[in-house]
């Protein structure tokens, strides 16, 4: 699943490790990402302690270690992986990209940490990987948009199970309050929200308050964003 921050991705995390034949891992790269950006995000040295910092070593973890379930789901942030982390890792997986409008995006990660460039957002890196992804699979990659999630969960989670190869199970609708094992240990200054919850939240328009950068960074991203928008799954 590659997705950018603030865009319920770790409720969508939750979702999958709710069914009884998956695995999860939550974000595999940050680590590396922090200390090769250097970039002074909350937690910094315990995300650093945390995870390997060797992408190839990371990418084979992902890549070629089995798990002892059906499904390995794995949680990515686009910005996370750098030009230079070679993509022949993907090439056996099955991918999917969650999407959110920019504009939401920036007014959801400027409560959380300051945003410094378009990059911090994911939505460029993101649609370079869904281009370097349907290439390199040969083949369409499942797109799903956050508001169609919380507007539909069942058909938009059925459509993915259907996708790959999966049956859908109702217990990914609803999942128990609190933290896993499985997330990563910035999860105190990023999962507040994720914690308390029990399902997706219904969809409820935001009020934007972000600052004239945010607004500007989300106008850099909107083209990238709306060529991954049009190729999105429709619930009907």
């Amino acid at each position: 699943m590659w997705s950018g921050p603030r865009n319920i991705s770790t409720a969508m995390m939750r979702a999958w490790e709710n069914r009884s034949d998956t695995c999860v891992v939550d974000e595999p790269f940050y680590a590396y990402y922090l200390k090769t950006t250097g970039l002074n995000h909350p937690g910094y040295k315990n995300v650093i302690n945390s995870q390997s910092t060797n992408w190839e070593k990371i990418a084979r973890q992902l890549s070629e270690s089995p798990v002892k379930d059906a499904v390995f789901y794995q949680k990515h942030m686009t910005h996370h992986m750098l030009p230079e982390i070679d993509l022949g890792w993907c090439e056996k997986l099955k991918h999917c990209f969650l999407i959110r409008d920019p504009l939401l995006v920036a007014n959801s990660y400027e409560k959380k940490n300051e945003l410094m460039s378009a990059d911090d957002i994911g939505v460029h890196r993101q649609f370079a990987l869904y281009q370097q992804i349907s290439s390199l699979t040969d083949k369409p990659v499942t797109v799903i948009d956050s508001k169609d999630v919380l507007q539909y969960p069942e058909k938009v989670l059925t459509h993915m199970c259907t996708e790959f190869g999966l049956n859908f199970s109702s217990e990914m609708l609803n999942w128990p309050k609190g933290r896993r094992a499985s997330d990563g240990v910035w999860a105190e200054h990023w999962y507040n929200a994720v914690e308390l919850s029990t399902g997706f939240q219904a969809y409820v328009k935001p009020v934007i308050e972000v600052s004239e950068k945010g607004r500007e960074i989300a106008r850099q991203c909107q083209d990238n964003y709306l060529a991954m928008w049009e190729k999105r799954f429709i619930p009907s």
